[in-house]
């Protein structure tokens, strides 16, 4: 157990455990894979190499980290890897991520590609709505998180300059597998996990795992807002000169989405004081209720439909195929994967906080306001302004996005062969990628009111003009987006094509490796989109008796509708060049410096629709500059490795377009923007001590908008100066005990540079006992302290009211995991 416990401590320095090492040892060549020994990576490379002779920016998270730090999501655990911005505040799904200064001006992952297995979980990131985090879960299937940041991943793959992400399967080659289960100790959620991996026969093996989960989830809901889960299979067949390995996974889960909520802000822009609202705690709460549970519109095609608000919904089916084979010397590597991918997003998204003064607003002087619906139903409010002890109440936006199709199917194929030149390795290596990915969704509105308050109990609120008439019908003030006239309502039907030709070659003699690699992305996007708001006199919004009382309430005169007989087509191709060019030194055999030039970009999908880029009459591109969006970078760093001790730092710089929509204001961006500065990764064992640390400074700058030129020169918005990671852990022979800390200095909410978001330091602690043979206990405690991280706040200022709406970190929560090993 001691050292199963000490090389989680070493897995941050590049090293892998034995078994892990074992597992992926199959996949010797097989690029964007897994690794092959104690320090290679083999994600976003040619060939697998010790990192100390690859001039690349690496990271790998093991199991055993994964295990310890006990994120509550994808986005969580990524945000202990240096370089990475992480905004994890939306739960399971929606994060927001970027590296080294690369903007996030609206949502998602637009220049960093997850994959599993090498392969994109979704072709494009930012997809709205619909992240691949969103179709990514991490259990005991896990063999390990390759991270590549910059350098090479702008030709490795398409639509990532800067950076990918590869969570690499188990595969069976260690016999046996485990059994966890998992509970909540201060918030509701029971989880089971398990995997299983043996030999059937000679050269054949397999690994089967997953898990099942349900509970309110980190937050408080008032009911299973966390229900599902996924399991996975592969079989590797092993022959002389290669291996072909078949692989599925199912996935049906739902979590809840936490979007903004409402804190009370003094004090100035630019050091705000910020606290929760009486009854509502930002950190343990969300407008997630019991009580808002069904979500009435009209769907995509006219019709009356009735849909539970499950907050993020995942469904996916996909099969795969992988295969390496020795030709002739060279080694043909094939991957190829379907996938049948949909979902729905239901939940409350930037709705409004206001004082019950601002009543008259809505519902005119005199109006009042009873409970629609929970244990008061029918009952007035006699005094609003004392309301659940705050005074507030929410304009419910409520977003009711159904991702009809995400299907997607992938197909790489590459041959690589090592050659001896002059007395070196030198490594060539050709090959295609090709995918298609399908966009077909519904975003329907409907504008609730309801009370604010925690515990899962917000409830829907009637409102009645001075007479006395409903203006609400059962807690709903408009079957659309209030005020939007059926504008923001909008369905697409679109599929992406992308073709990219790629090719390497590597020369590694004695202690020089020099490398370039090039690659020519080309695609298309094709079908149609339909919404009001694209001109030509569409009807956006109709009366409609949406309860079939036969009588057309004043809610019910504004119904979001869609003009079916008037959809616009998207028709226009696209391409760009990228390449990347780098040298490594290694001066000793610990120590090696390396320096990297790259040009990548990525392709922009959906967001370009419904905005000036693209013709709402040919669905032709009216901007071609905004088909992608290019990022030129450099990176000089050293590297140096011993038993003891690991140091890498890099210093970059990076110059990116972004071609997106502003998510708070809806307004087109185009803008271009610089960022330098340095990042660090270490880690230290001595004895029973282990210390595994990340920190990256970052200077970046709008240095030209196209839209809003006042912003030139700002800082981009949520770019902290300064973020760091740090897990220290003492481990005394079948105990461990440790903490993991995640810091960031403040950064501004939005483009115009008011208001702050104030830095914090998060504290993740954990206790692991080894209490019998194959039977371990462990203890995690997220966010030990309780604090108020805030990753973004919706306002550009402190508004009149005081009220601002926050994205904070989940608050503490406390799990206990049984783990029995066979």
């Amino acid at each position: 157990m001691f050292v199963h416990s000490l090389l989680a401590t070493v897995a941050s320095l590049g090293s892998i455990p034995p078994a892990v090492a074992d597992d992926v040892a199959a996949k010797d060549a097989a690029p964007q894979a897994a690794v092959t020994s104690r320090d290679t990576i083999s994600t976003g490379v040619a060939k697998g190499r010790d990192r100390l002779d690859s001039a690349t920016s690496t990271s790998i998270l093991h199991p055993e980290e994964i295990e310890t730090f006990g994120p509550r999501s994808t986005g969580d655990l990524l945000r202990i890897i240096p370089g990475i911005r992480s905004e994890a505040s939306t739960g399971e799904g929606g994060v927001s991520l970027s590296v080294r200064g690369l903007p996030i001006a609206s949502q998602g992952l637009k220049f960093v590609q997850l994959q599993e297995d090498g392969l994109p979980v979704l072709e494009f990131g930012d997809i709205l709505a619909a992240g691949p985090d969103l179709y990514l879960r991490t259990d005991l299937n896990i063999a390990q998180v390759e991270v590549i940041r910059g350098g090479s991943a702008s030709t490795f793959a398409s639509n990532s300059p800067g950076g990918l992400i590869n969570f690499v399967s188990k595969t069976g080659t260690q016999e046996g597998g485990a059994v966890a289960l998992t509970a909540g100790l201060d918030y509701r959620q029971y989880r089971a996990d398990f995997d299983y991996g043996a030999k059937l026969g000679d050269g054949l093996r397999f690994h089967v795992g997953g898990f099942y989960r349900q509970g309110d989830g980190p937050r408080r809901t008032g009911y299973d807002a966390q229900k599902g889960g996924q399991i996975k299979l592969n079989v590797t067949k092993e022959f002389a000169g290669g291996y072909i390995r078949l692989y599925g996974k199912y996935l049906d889960d739902r979590t809840p989405f936490y979007d903004a909520v409402p804190y009370r802000a003094t004090g100035t822009n630019a050091d705000p004081q910020v606290r929760p609202v009486v009854g509502f705690d930002g950190i343990h709460d969300t407008m997630m209720s019991r009580y808002i549970r069904n979500s009435l519109v009209l769907d995509g095609n006219n019709n009356i439909a009735a849909h539970a608000v499950d907050g993020l919904r995942s469904k996916a089916t996909t099969i795969g195929l992988e295969t390496q084979i020795d030709l002739s010397g060279w080694t043909v590597t094939e991957r190829f994967r379907y996938a049948k991918m949909s979902g729905a997003f239901i939940a409350p998204f930037s709705s409004a906080f206001l004082p019950t003064s601002a009543l008259p607003l809505i519902g005119g002087a005199g109006a009042t306001l009873s409970y629609a619906n929970g244990p008061l139903a029918g009952q007035a409010i006699a005094n609003p302004a004392t309301l659940n002890g705050n005074g507030l109440f929410a304009v419910v936006n409520l977003l009711d996005l159904q991702n009809n199709n995400l299907d997607n199917v992938t197909n790489d194929i590459r041959a690589s062969r090592v050659w001896d030149v002059g007395g070196g390795d030198l490594t060539t290596t050709a090959g295609f990628y090709a995918a298609r990915q399908t966009i077909a969704r519904d975003a329907l509105w409907s504008t609730l009111i309801a009370d604010v308050r925690g515990d899962g109990r917000a409830a829907l609120l009637d409102i009645r003009d001075r007479t006395g008439r409903l203006l609400t019908l059962n807690g709903i003030y408009a079957f659309n987006l209030a005020l939007a006239n059926g504008t923001r309502r909008r369905s697409i039907d679109v599929d992406y094509a992308v073709n990219a030709p790629f090719a390497s070659v590597n020369y590694h003699i004695g202690r020089i490796a020099i490398g370039a690699s090039i690659r020519y992305d080309f695609g298309s996007a094709k079908g149609r989109m339909i919404s009001a708001d694209l001109g030509g006199g569409r009807v956006g919004t109709v009366a409609r008796d949406m309860n079939g009382d036969g009588v057309i309430s004043p809610a019910e005169q504004k119904v979001g509708v869609s003009p079916l007989t008037a959809p616009a087509p998207v028709d226009y191709d696209y391409h760009y060049l990228s390449y990347s060019t780098g040298i490594n030194f290694r001066i000793a055999d610990p120590l090696a410096v390396f320096a990297r030039y790259s040009r990548g970009a990525r392709a922009n999908a959906d967001r370009l629709l419904f905005t000036p880029a693209v013709s709402n009459t040919t669905g032709a591109l009216l901007m071609p500059s905004a088909a992608y969006d290019p990022v030129k970078q450099a990176e000089v760093g050293v590297k140096y490795r011993t038993d003891l001790l690991t140091l890498n730092l890099t210093g970059f710089w990076a110059k990116s377009q972004d071609s997106n929509v502003d998510p708070v204001t809806s307004q087109f961006i185009s803008r271009d923007y610089e960022a330098k500065g340095l990042e660090f990764e270490g880690g230290l064992r001595r004895g029973v001590f282990g210390l595994t640390a990340g920190a990256t400074y970052t200077h970046a700058r709008i240095v030209k908008d196209r839209v809003n030129p006042a912003f030139e020169g700002n800082t981009p918005r949520h770019q902290a100066a300064f973020i760091f990671q740090a897990t220290p852990q003492l481990m005394i022979e079948d105990f461990t005990i440790g903490a993991t800390f995640v810091g960031t200095t403040d950064s501004y909410a939005q483009d115009n540079n008011l208001l702050k978001v104030p830095g914090f330091v998060t504290t993740n602690g954990f206790v692991q006992a080894q209490v019998a043979d194959r039977m371990t206990l462990l203890f995690n405690v997220n966010n030990l302290f309780d604090v108020a991280a805030f990753t973004g706040f919706d306002e550009s200022s402190i508004p009149a009211s005081g009220i601002v709406r926050g994205r904070p970190l989940n608050g503490r929560t406390v799990s206990a995991t049984v783990r029995f090993d066979f």
